[in-house]
């Protein structure tokens, strides 16, 4: 089965980020550390820049990788 683009970036988020909005977790790291805050923010605008870059393929293959490492 091929995961879209929007279906490869929501898994990756629920991964990464669970049930935390992507903000949120950039506002609240920036409410613990100025200095990571802003590190986390260009973290989160690179992730989404990659997602957006990255061929539908490969993006694909790398989550369904992710997905059947995590079933393992």
């Amino acid at each position: 089965m091929t995961i879209s683009k929007t279906e490869a970036k929501q898994l990756l988020e629920r991964m990464i980020f669970e049930q935390t909005n992507p903000q949120d977790w950039v506002e609240d790291v920036w409410g613990l550390s100025a200095v990571h805050g802003e590190i986390s923010a260009k973290l989160l605008e690179a992730f989404y820049a990659l997602i957006e870059t990255c061929p539908e393929e490969k993006l694909d293959n790398f989550v369904q990788s992710l997905l059947s490492e995590k079933l393992k």
